[in-house]
C-alpha cells in the first residue's frame, strides 16, 4: 500500500490546471451515464432514447435501498438495454450484485469493498472504478490496488447525493499527467460548466440530473457537442 498523504505532496493551484496540455496519444473525454435512484416506470425507454441520442461510453445502475432479488429485476432490462448498444454496464457500491448480473464492472464508494476483492469476484475483465473525492492519495492507493479508473468530484454542487469533498480541476490535470489509469470527474456536471473539467484532463463526464432532470435526449445532444469540441 502506497504510505504517502495528501499532506506530504506538492499543493496543486489552479494554475496547474490552466498550464496542461492533454496527451495527445491519450483518448478523448468521454460521457458516463448514472442512472436517477428511481429506475421503474418509463425509465427504461427512456435510457434507450438517451442512449440512442449520442455516444455514451459507459451507464452506471445507482439504486438504494433495495434487496438484491428487486434490484436484479430492476437491472436486467437496462443491462440489455446497454448491452445492445455495446455501452459498458457498471453497478453501483455492490459486487455481489454486479457478480450476480454479469455486469461490465462495478464502481465502489470508500465503504464498498476493495478493488482486489472486486478484482477476485468479478474477473481480470470487469471494469472497477473507485471514489476518491479530493484525495490524491485516496487515488493513488486505488490504482495500486488494481482500479481500472478513479473518480474525484463533486466538483460542482449537486442534488444526486449530499458531499464534503470539492476539488479543483487541477487534480484532474496532475492525475492525467502522472498516471495512464482514465479519472471521472462527477458531481453537478452540466453541458454549460462541463468545459473546465474536460479542459483540465478529466477521461470521462460521470451525469446524472442534468440528464434524468429533463429532456434526456436534448441533454446527450449538448454533451455530445461540447465533448466534440
Amino acid at each position: 500500500m502506497i504510505d504517502i498523504d495528501d499532506d506530504a505532496l506538492p499543493p496543486l493551484g489552479p494554475e496547474f490546471a490552466a498550464q496542461f496540455k492533454r496527451d495527445d496519444r491519450r483518448p478523448a473525454c468521454q460521457l458516463y451515464l448514472v442512472s436517477p435512484l428511481d429506475v421503474t416506470g418509463e425509465f427504461a425507454d427512456r435510457l434507450a432514447r438517451a442512449l440512442d441520442a449520442g455516444p455514451v461510453a459507459a451507464f452506471q445502475f445507482r439504486v438504494k435501498d433495495v434487496d438484491q432479488h428487486e434490484a436484479t429485476r430492476l437491472a436486467e432490462p437496462l443491462q440489455r438495454i446497454c448491452s445492445d448498444r455495446d455501452v459498458a454496464f457498471l453497478v453501483n457500491d455492490s459486487i455481489s450484485l454486479a457478480k450476480r448480473l454479469g455486469a461490465d464492472g462495478v464502481h465502489l464508494g470508500q465503504g464498498d469493498g476493495d478493488p482486489r476483492e472486486a478484482r477476485s469476484v468479478l474477473g481480470p475483465n470487469a471494469q472497477i472504478g473507485v471514489t476518491c473525492h479530493d484525495s490524491r492519495h485516496l487515488a493513488m492507493e486505488a490504482g495500486e490496488a488494481g482500479a481500472d479508473y478513479v473518480a474525484f468530484g463533486a466538483f460542482y454542487p449537486t442534488t444526486t447525493k449530499e458531499v464534503r469533498h470539492h476539488p479543483d480541476p487541477a487534480i484532474l490535470s496532475w492525475w492525467t499527467t502522472v498516471f495512464e489509469i482514465p479519472c471521472v470527474a462527477i458531481g453537478g456536471i452540466t453541458p454549460a460548466n462541463s468545459r473546465p473539467l474536460i479542459d483540465a484532463g478529466a477521461d470521462f463526464l460521470a451525469v446524472s440530473s442534468a440528464v434524468w432532470g429533463d429532456d434526456e435526449v436534448a441533454a446527450i445532444k449538448a454533451f455530445g457537442a461540447v465533448l466534440a469540441r
